[in-house]
């Protein structure tokens, strides 16, 4: 059943043409990514949903009793209410019942009042005191009745729910009496979104619902929109999360607004191949156009061709052009080359940092080495921002010393700057009041990089979109990066194609970077090194995010790197802890084979049985792997060739084999997908055994 229906909407701002007659229905068990670049459409069209924004033209349906939620990106809350109170109140029909219930309190403490004076006064007038008790009477059976519809309304949406979606956003306990207007932009943003969760509406318009969130909030939201039953459009830059969530997506394309099944990868393979047929298609035409062209040209002035001259004249007229897609413009721009510091770029001795009487950080040594690229993760409020701020020297230290090293000069990017730019200046004067020294011409080959051209340089920062200020900010800090790069949160804001092209380009700095970023997809492509900000301290890790993941599952596994969190000298980093457990083992193999010598005959057999048993259990899920692994390999081969002959015009002459060939990819890649999740489970099977046989054998 379709929740809402869109029929031939259009809507446009000005001489801006926002969408075009568009059809789109969303159903019970959708669940649509809404993607395209900044200032495309796509949180108007979810206004539009949210009966928000009206539109110019078309009909939007939805069905009778839909129950919708919606999270926009600007949220405005007032005071005077506490936190859980406010998630329990957003149900609808709560407030209105604990209404019904406080007024009709109030009326039967009056009626009794009555009651008791009539007695008092007049004993004997039993017609007034007993019409008086039956209204009594009436009122305690409506405040049961309230009483009874709020125990059943608490039986859906209980306390115990609301608390358990508030802290996997990140609150604590002791936030639930506390007044959400005393939380900061972010904070209130998750306590909205708690609210639209505990609700459980039929349908959840969700406008970049990860933007304020850490990874562990990002998670645990991701986990339960998987379990969440219901619809939901969503508009997101994080790929990864729009891979795991969505099974459709609504795409704001050059030539309007396009509709796809699948998920975001699935998406861009479908568009590749869209792509790939017009041109060719287009190739055809352009092709048969020419030799029709040189017919006429030729034997126009013949008689006796007269007709087939005439006859290729009509077929050229009626001959419709083959659009082909026109490319986004994405940003993009290269770093140039960085002046080389000392081999320390940052030295962090003693630092302690307090806000009143809450200790941020207690002490911390840190240490950055030219070139790395340093992710910095974890919760909200553990102070991630705070001590980029402090190495950027935006704010003061309470002790200790932080020591940029030799040649260091460093670059700050950070959420607050794209709010702070000034209203009043144009975007030219904004970046290009960054570095005085930098021509017009620099100036605007950075802002062209940014998507910032003709009369866009001249717009005022006040009129410009979020994602529009997030790109004035990034060019301010890019026309003199410096060599070391401070960076918060650089994808709030900016489109995904936007954040992936940033991502690229930020790979290819030859600088040193600290970024922090909630973003899977950013940390993953960038981050050389981890450090997990908790509790006062920093724990460092260097290798990538993935593998500082897995090394968080061992340790809570058991399965060794329990000290390898620590940082400081007396104890291992991560790093440091898996050297060592690879030394170890290649030290225990070798240790085998002395031991192995001055065994017993006895011994020798024991260890011959235990070999064979071992060998008898992973021979079985080995076999498995392999067998999968050889059908990947066989399959992307096979993609590889049926990619190859795509990507030959030839093929679409043949409408049949070109269909064959499409269908075989679409096939292929999705056959890749489920033989590479069966792979996965069997070698985590295959692991899981291994490590079971190891100790069982200990």
């Amino acid at each position: 059943m379709s929740l809402v229906v869109l029929e031939q909407i259009s809507l446009g701002f000005g001489k801006k043409t926002i969408v075009d007659k568009l059809d789109l229905r969303i159903g019970e068990q959708d669940r649509i990514g809404l993607i395209g670049p900044n200032g495309s459409g796509k949180s108007t069209l979810l206004r539009m949903l949210a009966q928000e924004q009206s539109e110019d033209a078309g009909n939007i349906r939805q069905s009778s009793d839909l129950r919708l939620g919606y999270l926009p990106q600007d949220i405005a809350l007032g005071s005077g209410v506490g936190l859980l109170d406010f998630v329990r109140r957003s149900v609808p029909g709560r407030t209105d019942l604990e209404d019904r219930l406080t007024s009709a309190e109030t009326e039967l403490a009056v009626v009794q009042e009555k009651l008791e004076a009539q007695m008092a006064v007049a004993p004997d007038a039993h017609a007034e005191i007993e019409a008086t008790t039956e209204s009594l009477m009436a009122l305690a059976g409506r405040i049961a009745d309230i009483h009874e519809h709020l125990t059943h309304h608490d039986m859906h949406y209980s306390d115990h729910e609301a608390m358990q979606i508030l802290a996997g956003l990140g609150f604590e306990g002791e936030d639930r009496d506390r007044d959400i207007g005393e939380l900061s932009g972010g904070w209130k943003m998750r306590a909205v979104l708690a609210a639209l969760l505990f609700q459980q509406p039929d349908l959840l318009l969700l406008d970049e619902p990860t933007n304020h969130l850490d990874m562990p909030s990002v998670a645990w939201f991701g986990d339960f929109l998987r379990r969440h039953k219901r619809a939901f459009v969503l508009i997101c830059h994080d790929r990864e999360f729009l891979n795991e969530q969505v099974n459709r997506v609504v795409s704001f394309e050059s030539e309007g607004v396009r509709q796809y099944r699948g998920n975001y990868d699935k998406y861009l393979r479908q568009r590749e191949e869209e792509e790939i047929v017009l041109e060719n298609q287009a190739r055809n035409q352009a092709r048969e156009r020419e030799k029709t062209e040189q017919f006429i040209t030729r034997f126009r002035a013949q008689a006796n061709k007269a007709r087939a001259v005439q006859s290729r004249v009509k077929a050229l007229e009626k001959m419709g052009k083959v659009a082909v897609f026109e490319r986004r413009n994405v940003i993009r721009f290269t770093f140039p080359p960085c002046p080389r510091t000392g081999a320390e770029v940052i030295k962090i001795r003693g630092l302690k940092k307090s806000f009143g009487d809450r200790v941020i950080f207690p002490g911390l040594d840190l240490n950055v080495m030219r070139g790395e690229k340093i992710g910095i993760i974890g919760v909200n409020g553990a102070g991630k921002t705070t001590l980029l701020r402090m190495i950027a020297s935006e704010i003061g230290i309470d002790s200790g010393e932080i020591e940029l090293g030799h040649k260091v000069v460093a670059g700050h990017y950070a959420q607050h700057h794209a709010d702070a730019l000034s209203r009043e200046l144009t975007v030219f004067d904004e970046v290009a009041s960054q570095d005085p020294s930098a021509g017009q011409t620099r100036v605007r080959s950075i802002l062209g990089a940014f998507l910032f051209s003709g009369d866009d340089v001249d717009k005022r920062i006040g009129v410009l979109s979020g994602g529009e200020r997030a790109r004035v900010a990034l060019a301010r800090l890019l026309i003199n990066p410096g060599n070391l790069l401070l960076m918060d949160e650089p994808t709030n804001h900016l489109d995904l194609e936007s954040s992936e092209a940033l991502a690229e380009s930020l790979a290819e700095y030859d600088g040193t970077l600290l970024f922090v970023s909630h973003n899977r997809s950013f940390v993953r492509r960038l981050a050389t090194k981890i450090w997990n900000v908790a509790d006062g301290t920093v724990d460092t890790y260097p290798g990538t995010l993935d593998e500082y993941l897995d090394a968080c599952r061992e340790r809570e596994a058991g399965t060794g790197g329990g000290e390898a969190l620590s940082t400081g000298s007396s104890k291992p980093t991560r790093g440091e802890a898996g050297s060592q457990v690879r030394a170890a083992k290649k030290s225990e193999g070798k240790q085998e084979d002395v031991r192995s010598r001055h065994l017993s005959r006895d011994q020798k057999r024991e260890q011959a049985r235990k070999r064979g048993e071992r060998s008898r259990r992973l021979a079985p899920l080995q076999k498995q792997v392999a067998e999968f692994e050889g059908k990947i390999a066989d399959l992307e081969r096979k993609q590889k060739e049926r990619g190859a002959k795509l990507a030959d015009p030839a093929i679409y002459d043949d409408p049949a084999q070109r269909i064959e060939l499409l269908g075989g990819y679409q096939a292929g890649a999705e056959q890749l997908v489920e033989f590479g999740s069966r792979w996965e489970a069997a070698q985590e099977q295959l692991e899981a055994l291994e490590a079971e046989i190891s100790q069982t054998q200990l």
